[in-house]
């Protein structure tokens, strides 16, 4: 089923739009991890005169990789510890997937340096590749340690992995990749230790206390000090909770001085409530309104125990909040044709959007996907903002086998007059997000106009 509801504009009241903060380019990250390569295997080259024989290559293909997998470790930490520049820039679902990506290439490096390594030790020393592995593990301490950092990366590896991390309780997930703080701190020993390019190059040896020294500052800072100092400074508390639909609640939290947060519209915190049984796990649930002086809203559906003990949260309960995080943000910019396509419990931070994206009347456009009409969250208030914005508002109720595909580029050109004209944010499940993605790029739609945003872990 779909509904229209137009009207006309009037001017929301909200606080004070925040600062514009600094915001790394993903192009010039990724370019200045390629330049980090570059240098590490240069320093590979400048410290090796020369390479002869199978075994030769064979130790030297395992120091080159056995170097990469350190550097990329500490690439992969440092995306991860919630640096304001990449979270605002790059985005914190992009920066997700580059972490995904880049632990499979460091498991990789960490085995291939391993097995290069005892195999080219084994025919310098004319022994078998197992004798070889007991001879070093237990001859050299930090080579010991670096096998249990080895086996650590490929535990979590495999816990991360597509089929088993669904089954996974987040919870679960999240403490576990602890873990890979242990395993770094054990293979960085392990280089040092027994690195032929730190044991004669002072500048190598210096440059990786700078880059693994840097990335522990980094985390130490802005995982483990600012939410303590955020805690102090604005004091939150759970104001209220309030049903919505069926498994739905919103959280209002209140605080001292929320306006130097500089939150926008679209990002998320995460949060941690000060219960018995919440206090432990930080999730994150994205602002479903622009924030208001004094006051923060989130809306969170029941996927699992910790959402669901949301619900019993009472007045007054204290609570951290780590953030703000997410380049899914319209920015201060003028004016435009704008599109949000929402999924399911994806409505939230696109409902936030569309209360406070800059566009004209007539110019402002909201698809709302939902199982039934039980499940639409917001629709007093959707309407409501759609009738003060003249915008326009579907619903997409239904089964699937019912209704069929309701995001074909024809039915979405059909629904959005100037359909390429708009910019389009796309927010819900996986499979969705990317089945609109692909339909507006279909229809005509740039690329760099479609922003989009995937809420699970």
């Amino acid at each position: 089923m779909t509904t229209t509801f137009p009207g006309a504009a009037v001017t929301t009241r909200h606080a004070r739009p925040p600062r514009r903060s600094v915001r790394a380019r993903p192009e010039a990250v990724l370019a200045l991890i390629a330049v980090g390569v570059v240098a590490v295997i240069g320093m590979w080259w400048a410290n090796t005169p020369s390479v002869a024989g199978f075994d030769g290559w064979l130790t030297n293909a395992g120091r080159i990789t056995g170097l990469l997998a350190g550097y990329a470790i500490a690439v992969l930490l440092a995306l991860m510890a919630r640096v304001p520049a990449l979270e605002r820039g790059v985005g914190s679902d992009r920066l997700a997937r580059w972490h995904s990506m880049g632990g499979r290439y460091v498991v990789g490096l960490a085995v291939a340096h391993m097995l290069l390594t005892i195999w080219g030790y084994a025919l310098t020393d004319r022994t078998d590749v197992v004798s070889e592995t007991v001879t070093l593990n237990l001859t050299y301490p930090d080579v010991l340690k670096a096998t249990v950092a080895l086996l650590l990366l490929v535990g979590v590896g495999v816990v991360s992995a597509r089929k088993i991390r669904p089954k996974l309780r987040y919870e679960t997930w999240f403490h576990l990749h602890f873990y890979t703080y242990l395993a770094t701190w054990l293979a960085f020993g392990h280089q040092l230790a027994t690195g032929a390019e730190f044991a004669v190059a002072p500048v190598a040896r210096t440059s990786w206390y700078v880059l693994y020294w840097g990335v522990a500052a980094l985390i130490v800072w802005y995982r483990f000090l600012t939410p303590v100092r955020l805690a102090v400074r604005h004091r939150l508390r759970v104001s209220r909770v309030v049903p919505e639909a069926p498994g739905v609640v919103s959280v209002y939290v209140t605080g001292r001085r929320l306006g130097r947060l500089r939150a926008e519209p679209g990002q998320f915190f995460r949060w941690r409530f000060l219960t018995r049984d919440l206090w432990w796990s930080p999730n994150p649930y994205s602002l479903s309104a622009p924030p208001r002086a004094g006051e923060l809203r989130i809306t969170v559906k029941d996927l699992g125990d910790q959402s669901r003990s949301l619900s019993g949260l009472r007045p007054g309960t204290r609570v951290l909040a780590e953030g703000p995080y997410g380049a899914f943000t319209a920015g201060g910019g003028r004016a435009r044709k704008v599109l949000l396509v929402a999924g399911g419990v994806g409505i939230t931070p696109l409902r936030a959007l569309f209360e406070s994206v800059p566009a004209a009347p007539g110019d402002l456009t909201l698809l709302y996907r939902a199982r039934d009409e039980r499940h639409l969250v917001f629709r007093a208030e959707l309407e409501e903002i759609a009738t003060a914005r003249g915008a326009t508002l579907h619903y997409c109720v239904g089964p699937r086998t019912v209704i069929g595909d309701p995001f074909t580029p024809a039915t979405l050109a059909g629904l959005v007059p100037d359909l390429t004209g708009h910019e389009a944010y796309v927010c819900g499940p996986a499979e969705m997000t990317s089945a609109v993605t692909a339909a507006l790029r279909a229809a005509g739609v740039p690329k760099r106009h479609i922003h989009h945003e995937s809420f699970e872990f």
